[in-house]
């Protein structure tokens, strides 16, 4: 910055040396640290010029809006009057990039995900890394690129974050933890206490779509698969079936635990049981080929671009018409219904006409798939 007319000290005129000075600071205090690295370095994380650089060149310069760009400790935002809904997970899936998405776009999904099934309309999330000493910052550039995709496609804003970074072999890569505000409309109310014996199971997608694309990408097995993940974010699809399902009762999003414990979950939470339809449920051919042959169940694999909701008996069919409708809906499907005995079960109706039990997912058949 140039100094254009001459600064006074008290009642004297500075002289030109004095300007220079002044001119010469002037410039120190604007200027921006550049980021010159290749691989991120533990003086990324340690709070001086390498971390400004770092946070300047590749998250601001991803994420930037009004309320980032302040640079506070904290986001102000003004939030309408009313209820809101708070989130938070962590994301430590591997491998970070798999077909059909990476750990960037899930973790901005996942959140987003979890406000929209609570009845809320998503707006606002934080993000925090745990970056590992040698990850390579064109990588760290992709992931947070995947983030403001992800972000600007559920219509929502990266506001503040964090940022750290550990030693080599104290972390796998990146782990990143978001968390989201969402704002709930005055008029809805979802909730387990809701559901009443006939209404319908819906599901907004086909199932096991991202837990079996992360089990393939890893490589450790003999088979090759032509599976992508289902990640996305579902907050267009819950408007959809609201404004078509106005009394919808429940919804979650089946991540970790598939469809399976989503179901258990809810019989406990509700005291009444679920009924599901087999020969109803969406699973790709080339997903359930994949199951079969590592001997795991469809509905234990996660997801994490499909939700489950409970509707009344006469609004279902309109929910899963609108449903189709949208990206990632074309597979919506009524795959069951509310019982009220057995009480806090959940059963399968196989397609040789018999029933079955389904219980929570017991262990851990797919580790680290978000």
């Amino acid at each position: 910055m140039t100094v254009s007319h001459p600064v006074t000290r008290g009642n004297n005129r500075l002289n030109d040396s004095e300007q220079q000075v002044l001119e010469r600071i002037e410039a120190f205090r604007r200027r921006r640290p550049r980021l010159i690295d290749e691989t991120i370095t533990l003086a990324h994380g340690a709070g001086g010029k390498s971390s400004a650089a770092l946070v300047d060149a590749v998250f601001v310069e991803a994420f930037g809006n009004p309320a980032l760009d302040e640079m506070g400790d904290g986001a102000v935002l003004t939030v309408p009057a009313g209820r809101v809904a708070f989130s938070t997970d962590s994301y430590v899936v591997n491998p970070i990039f798999f077909p059909g998405g990476s750990i960037g776009d899930l973790a901005v999904n996942g959140t987003v995900n979890d406000l929209a099934v609570s009845g809320a309309e998503p707006k606002w999330l934080s993000a925090a890394f745990v970056i590992e000493e040698g990850l390579p910052i064109a990588t760290l550039r992709q992931i947070v690129a995947d983030m403001q995709s992800a972000a600007e496609a559920a219509g929502v804003l990266i506001v503040t974050g964090d940022t750290k970074v550990v030693p080599k072999g104290a972390a796998d890569r990146v782990f990143i933890t978001t968390a989201g505000i969402g704002v709930i409309p005055e008029a809805r109310r979802l909730g387990a206490t809701l559901v009443e014996p006939g209404d319908r199971v819906i599901v907004s997608g086909s199932i096991g779509d991202h837990g079996m694309a992360v089990m393939m990408a890893r490589g450790d097995l003999a088979i090759e698969a032509d599976i992508h993940s289902d990640t996305r974010s579902v907050a267009g699809l819950v408007a959809a079936l609201l404004e078509a399902a106005p009394e919808t009762r429940w919804m979650r999003d089946a991540t970790r635990g598939g469809l399976g414990t989503v179901a258990n979950e809810l019989a406990q939470a509700s005291g009444l049981g679920v009924v599901l339809d087999e020969d109803s449920l969406p699973v790709k051919p080339m997903v359930r080929g994949a199951c079969d042959m590592l001997g795991i169940d469809p509905l234990y694999v996660a997801n994490e671009g499909c939700f489950v909701a409970i509707v009344p008996a006469e609004g279902a069919a309109a929910a899963v018409e609108a449903l189709r409708l949208l990206p990632g809906g074309a597979d919506a499907a009524v795959i069951g219904e509310i019982v009220a005995d057995p009480a806090e079960i959940v059963v399968v109706r196989t397609s040789f006409g018999g029933t079955r039990i389904v219980d929570m997912l017991v262990g851990d058949p797919l580790p680290r798939i978000c």
